[in-house]
């Protein structure tokens, strides 16, 4: 049976075809990923080796996420302008080149701007590859197919810290990096021999204003953000915040008024099912990263744990989201997303609640119930927040939600380092000042206000998410499962 597409592209005929081609791009994906996850056991250690303060090296993670942000959104047009292998290809060359780089750095604005052309490969790297994924796949197969594609984004997160801590107490923290090298030769070999050369396709012209404006505006509300660390005052939190705002506004007006393609499809928030359901992804994304980001550091500097036990403890909070996460997909068919959201953000808000109540001088088991607890309530909440995403966007926007959310979750990441960064570092000068040691009561304390901050903000998400209804469907199953599948890059 001939199932050639309009494009004159015709996928795989059978599963043994497609093994070398998922392999390939199954290998650039789980790079990525491992990457990604891997720096924030790192981040004590980087402070530690540059002298500088956690403000400072938050960077390194934040800088990274808004790269990501700045080129999702450019893979589509990308992929049909340039070829899709091309694109994916020069990539993960990018990303290979930018963590040898990192691996070099002297000094920590070298890592951070070697981090940033990390992110500007790695951006576009998990987009291509669902979209390529399903190209090749027969359209009978496709769904199993793209299952299989979640095998590295639930594994990276859970070997990544680990593998990051033991090279960071047992080698150098410049493994973290020189590990991609070998890797991304094998990847760009694999593409290269492997990934079927599929057809460039017609593209629009390219959002100049956007790329400009929308990076300009999220960079400057981060790094506003960050210097509120210091002072909220002084002149460089006011320029960043001010000049963030701006271009966010300017950004807006563009993304509204372009009648071509633009490089954010802004105009689906005038769904308001999309919109609210969006708001609870924020929520949950700017919570879980939150914590993802806090605890491997607490455990560090006020524990007086190593790098790699740090690092384990994230096993469990990733084998529950791993065991909860086909769960959740399977029951968003029968009870929607509302109940599974109720449960879910409860169970994320009470692990983090429990989290603040743990203090530094207690054993690490007092982590493993709390971090079971987010891990479940992500993985309960994850697929069928993305599928709800999806199916109450319009129907003729929705090939452009996927790059929107992705895209956003970078965003709300960069936003969620930063923004808790500066409230643990007002925090513990607040705590100092009352009269507590600096370390570890009064960052002790800085952590706690911050975990709270995170439960009540999981508490709001919850209640978000009670306002829910399920949608109607009107979108295809293939169009569908390909949106669904390409959000997990978020």
């Amino acid at each position: 049976m001939n199932t050639q597409t309009p494009d004159g592209f015709a996928p795989v005929q059978s599963m043994r075809q497609l093994v070398g081609p998922l392999i390939a791009i199954i290998v650039g994906i789980f790079m990525v990923i491992l990457d990604s996850t891997a720096m924030n056991v790192a981040l004590p250690v980087l402070s530690d080796d540059f002298g500088r303060t956690l403000l400072d090296v938050q960077w390194t993670v934040t800088g990274y996420a808004l790269a990501q942000a700045a080129v999702i959104p450019l893979a589509g047009w990308m992929s049909d302008k340039f070829g899709a292998k091309q694109i994916f290809i020069i990539s993960l060359l990018l990303f290979t080149i930018g963590s040898v780089l990192c691996a070099q750095a002297n000094t920590l604005e070298q890592l951070i701007v070697f981090r940033v052309l990390q992110g500007l490969g790695g951006g576009m790297v998990l987009p291509i590859a669902f979209a390529m994924t399903f190209r090749m796949s027969p359209p009978e197969k496709a769904g199993s197919i793209m299952g299989m594609m979640g095998f590295p984004i639930l594994m990276a997160p859970a070997l990544g810290p680990m593998l990051a801590g033991y090279l960071v107490d047992y080698v150098n923290w410049q493994w973290i990096f020189l590990i991609n090298l070998p890797i991304g030769i094998i990847g760009l070999a694999l593409a290269f021999w492997q990934l079927p050369k599929l057809p460039k396709q017609a593209s629009t012209s390219l959002d100049m204003l956007g790329i400009i404006l929308g990076p300009l505006a999220f960079a400057g509300l981060s790094y506003g953000l960050s210097e509120g660390g210091v002072s909220w005052s002084s002149d460089k939190t006011i320029i960043g915040l001010a000049g963030g705002a701006v271009a966010l506004v300017l950004f807006i007006i563009v993304e509204l008024t372009r009648k071509q393609q633009p490089l954010l499809e802004l105009r689906v928030f005038r769904s308001a099912l999309f919109t609210r359901g969006i708001v609870v992804q924020w929520v949950m994304q700017f919570t879980m990263f939150g914590i993802i980001f806090m605890i491997p550091y607490f455990m560090q500097k006020l524990m007086g744990m190593d790098a790699f036990h740090a690092g384990m403890w994230t096993l469990p909070q990733a084998l529950a989201a791993a065991t909860f996460m086909p769960i959740g997909g399977r029951l968003y068919d029968r009870i929607g997303a509302r109940p599974l959201l109720f449960v879910g953000l409860l169970l994320v808000s009470a692990g983090a609640y429990l989290i603040a109540q743990i203090d530094s001088d207690q054993s690490p088991w007092a982590f493993l119930v709390p971090r079971i607890l987010l891990g479940a309530g992500f993985g309960m909440s994850f697929i069928p927040l993305n599928t709800y995403l999806i199916q109450s966007a319009p129907p003729s926007l929705v090939s452009r939600v996927t790059s929107l959310t992705s895209a956003t979750q970078q965003v709300i990441t960069s936003f969620s380092v930063a923004g808790l960064t500066t409230i643990i570092a007002n925090r513990t000068t607040k705590h100092i000042e009352d009269g507590l040691k600096p370390i570890p009561d009064a960052m002790s304390s800085a952590f706690h206000d911050a975990y709270l901050l995170l439960s009540v903000l999981a508490l709001v998400g919850f209640v978000l998410g009670l306002t829910l209804r399920k949608p109607k469907v009107t979108v295809s199953g293939d169009q569908q499962n390909l949106a669904v599948n390409e959000s997990m890059m978020g």
